[in-house]
């Protein structure tokens, strides 16, 4: 594929037909999934009670009960969470022409931390739906500050002043959640939710979640050709018409309301957003039209699997899922910094 304004060409590496099979076979994946993740817990139930259940519902069942209260909103937050983060991963990594970026590049996680080291500190009697709303103003205000500071100086925003901006931001919000966390003894409550996982969601977070990823999500696809040509370069952005820092600034609004909705609801699982975009982008190539959706799916697959999986590793007690995206993020984020940037040039 080729995008051409006057005499400039651009040559997009793209794979359609690739991109086509890996959202058909990663939707029949989702679905096979969320079924799976609903008969596996504490207590097995069969895939035939599960269908029973989602097409003949009879409260007065327990099965029925367990699984349209507690696993069906948390098998559909899997996919939400799983999908925002890796969405925000990639639109990080096209704009920031960084391999190793992902969310928490713009500190989102560190200020949602400290957030909620607050309101465990200040407001003990909070409820879920409000922790989740101040979790998602202290990411809103890491990445305001990082936006801020990286953009605010002579020559603009670049990608390496927004890496060291987020930096700097997240180690400052670090420190003082770790300092509130020791000074009020919050020390068990903080390692819980950074531990992060999904078994706390219920219907009313679900109905909090959705429509802001939903939206997020829509206005990522609608982004994602201006991403592509960021990745390229902003002199070949701008060459091609693109208003650079306008569509940085959409981006970053969109990274915001995907990583930081999914990190108030869920924790700071880390290394999503890192390794899904680069599985994306070696099927289908470097055009974000087709790396967005990609990672999308796949994020929520991947989500699923890794949920299935903290249930079944030491029943019926549950192993933290942040635990199990880092034993495989870890290792992946070495081969990518070894790696360097070649997949990016």
């Amino acid at each position: 594929m080729e995008i051409r304004k006057t005499d400039t060409v651009v040559n997009l590496h793209s794979r359609p037909w690739s991109a086509m099979m890996v959202l058909v076979v990663g939707v029949f994946v989702i679905i096979f999934g969320i079924a799976l993740s609903i008969s596996v817990g504490a207590a097995n139930i069969q895939l035939s009670t599960v269908w029973e259940a989602l097409v003949h519902y009879n409260p007065n069942r327990t099965e029925h009960a367990i699984i349209q209260d507690l696993r069906l909103p948390r098998s559909l937050a899997d996919v939400l969470v799983g999908a925002g983060f890796a969405v925000a991963g990639a639109i990080m990594q096209g704009m920031t022409r960084n391999p190793l970026a992902d969310a928490g590049l713009l500190g989102l996680n560190a200020g949602s931390a400290m957030m909620v080291a607050v309101c465990f500190a200040f407001l003990p009697g909070l409820s879920y739906n409000s922790l989740i709303l101040f979790s998602f103003l202290g990411a809103a205000v890491a990445a305001g500050l990082v936006y801020g500071i990286s953009s605010l100086v002579r020559g603009g925003l670049t990608p390496v002043r927004l890496v060291l901006a987020g930096a700097a931001v997240s180690a400052l919000f670090t420190a003082l959640s770790e300092g509130i966390a020791i000074h009020f003894q919050l020390g068990q409550e903080l390692a819980f939710w950074y531990a992060g996982g999904v078994a706390g969601v219920k219907w009313s977070q679900l109905k909090i979640m959705f429509p802001w990823i939903a939206a997020a999500l829509i206005g990522a696809l609608l982004l994602s050709r201006s991403i592509t040509l960021l990745s390229l370069g902003d002199e070949v952005a701008t060459g091609l018409g693109q208003k650079t820092t306008l569509v940085k600034m959409a981006g970053t609004i969109i990274v915001l309301l995907l990583a930081g909705v999914s990190v108030s609801a869920v924790g700071p699982i880390g290394f999503v957003g890192l390794v899904v975009p680069h599985v994306a982008r070696f099927f289908v190539g470097i055009d974000y039209r087709w790396i967005i959706p990609c990672s999308a799916v796949l994020g929520g697959g991947f989500m699923l699997v890794a949920d299935i999986g903290a249930r079944m590793i030491n029943p019926p007690y549950e192993t933290p899922i942040g635990v199990l995206f880092a034993l495989i993020g870890v290792p992946f984020f070495l081969y990518v910094a070894r790696k360097g940037r070649r997949e990016f040039s």
